[in-house]
């Protein structure tokens, strides 16, 4: 669900994943036509770090 926000709305998508001040950076870029495509690699992207990063957390508290 996350990665169709992140298509559709980029900005959207850091405000789920708890970045809000990337959030609006995304936003302002967002709004400029040609900063679309970036704004929306950049949420793509940070979905993934996200995603990873709550694995890896996950994987370490099992093993304590």
């Amino acid at each position: 669900m996350r990665l169709i926000i992140a298509l559709i709305l980029p900005w959207l998508t850091f405000f789920t994943i708890g970045r809000p001040i990337a959030g609006v950076i995304c936003l302002l870029l967002q709004i400029t036509l040609i900063g679309w495509l970036p704004a929306t690699i950049w949420a793509v992207y940070a979905l993934s770090q996200y995603k990873t990063d709550k694995k890896i957390e996950k994987a370490l508290g099992q093993r304590a």
